[in-house]
């Protein structure tokens, strides 16, 4: 059995209980950073052989850890934050116990896209995840227009180093939006902070933001579709 399980986002107490027995019960734990990983296993005193499984490494690893599950082998996945299959090579490995038949559960447990999307209080009735929102200006700004033209929330994950530039372009973009920047969730110095993106890019060139980021533009209103509908129209 492959089960893929989530770890805590900041705060080592969102472990889950069922998540605890799965890491307890598997043969080997594929990490994402072993490293980083140990810090939780020692924290949950779990001791069990662990391999590393990234971005550089999945398509052998994949195959390993395929092998093993062929074998009668129970392993865990598990990422440095959150839910894996999310923007690292847990998916790859699920979509390869699918091709072979082999058995999979996803345990549910911490996200910090629904944690950000839920605490910036922008409408969560649907939402469009993004990913990480792209490192080239003129990728992330068209971006940032497409996210301004929807009905829904938008959710990305940012770099501190790169979400003043992400501002800056909001402001340019979609100045009357309201954007939310969630930093450090679950985290000692969590912060949901809410406003226009002139608002915030000034907050922050005088207060430069650390640690992980999730970036929200709310959803459009009906009025402000149109409006953006009547620019686009006009270029």
């Amino acid at each position: 059995m492959l089960y893929l399980v989530p770890t805590p986002i900041g705060n080592l107490g969102d472990i889950t209980l069922r998540a605890i027995e799965a890491l307890k019960g598997a043969d080997v734990i594929a990490c994402e950073d072993t490293r980083h990983s140990l810090r939780l296993l020692n924290h949950l005193e779990i001791r069990k052989p662990l391999v590393s499984y990234h971005e550089h490494n999945e398509a052998r690893r994949t195959a390993e850890l395929i092998e093993r599950l062929r074998e009668g082998a129970t392993v865990a996945v598990i990422t440095d934050a959150g839910m894996p299959g999310i923007s690292d090579p847990g998916h790859r490995l699920l979509r390869a116990c699918m091709a072979e038949g082999l058995a999979y559960t996803v345990l549910p447990g911490a996200s910090a896209v629904l944690t950000g999307l839920i605490g910036s209080g922008f409408p969560a009735e649907s939402f469009y995840f993004g990913g990480f929102l792209p490192v080239k200006s003129g990728q992330r700004e068209r971006e940032i227009t497409r996210a301004a033209g929807r009905s829904e929330t938008s959710v990305f994950f940012e770099s501190p180093h790169r979400v003043q530039r992400t501002l800056e372009a909001c402001a340019r973009l979609c100045p009357e939006r309201m954007v939310c920047v969630a930093r450090e969730l679950t985290k000692q110095f969590e912060e949901y902070r809410l406003g226009t993106g002139a608002e915030l890019a000034a907050h922050y060139a005088a207060h430069p933001p650390k640690g992980e980021i999730v970036f929200l533009v709310r959803a459009a209103t009906k009025e402000e579709r149109a409006a953006q509908a009547g620019q686009d129209g006009g270029i």
